[in-house]
């Protein structure tokens, strides 16, 4: 591994501290990640599972009537909905028709009752798990809820602000170049060899994850 420094210089080089600046997220402090809603997060973890292999702007385009039919995505509220009900929507021509991940909806809400039940919030929960240890988070959002499997639980992390790195096409390839890695990080042991690369660089360079992730793929594109 590179010091971090010497990666970012190679970028910033390339293409531009101004450029650079506008490329770079920057994610949410924890009490703006622990005051969002419980039905924020739930609507953002179900907006992730259907755009799962569509085409982003299409679920977006219908994702009002979502929010409709799923009572604003209350967890309590789509947690007790009754299975007579949920099987209507497969009539809805204004959803998408996907009963296994309509049926996740229901799921994951009673999940995620639970868990603001048992922190205070699920907010809370998020906010509280330590980014030196997000490849943890993600594997328990895939344990706990329907759908969030493979890359989904980190797109929705980003999606909802939380501090978190990606395992994009160019973000791989920058590791392999590293030296962090031989390929994708599929295993429990390879996604926390990773996490502890991402750990070095963050205390280099005081950046963070969602950064230090940008920023490997751009020293690649």
């Amino acid at each position: 591994m590179r010091h971090f420094n010497d990666i970012l210089a190679d970028v910033s080089t390339r293409i531009g501290d101004e450029e650079l600046a506008e490329q770079l997220i920057v994610p949410l402090e924890y009490q703006q990640l622990e005051e969002l809603g419980d039905d924020r997060y739930l609507s953002l973890m179900c907006l992730r599972i259907f755009r799962a292999g569509l085409k982003h702007s299409m679920v977006d385009a219908k994702w009002p009537a979502f929010e409709e039919v799923f009572y604003q995505f209350d967890p309590v509220s789509v947690a007790n909905m009754h299975d007579e009900a949920l099987e209507e929507l497969t009539g809805d021509s204004r959803l998408i028709r996907h009963w296994g991940k309509l049926q996740a909806v229901r799921k994951n809400a009673a999940k995620l009752a639970e868990i603001s039940r048992e922190q205070g919030s699920f907010g809370r929960y998020i906010a509280n798990w330590p980014t030196s240890n997000i490849v943890g988070l993600w594997a328990e959002l895939q344990q706990n809820f329907s759908q969030l499997g493979g890359s989904s639980g980190a797109n929705f992390l980003r999606m909802a602000g939380k501090d978190t790195f990606l395992f994009t096409k160019d973000v791989v390839q920058a590791l392999k170049r590293e030296g962090v890695c031989d390929g994708e990080p599929k295993s429990k042991k390879a996604k926390q060899q990773v996490q502890e690369g991402f750990n070095t660089w963050a205390e280099q360079s005081q950046l963070p994850l969602c950064q230090i992730s940008k920023i490997l793929a751009l020293s690649v594109g």
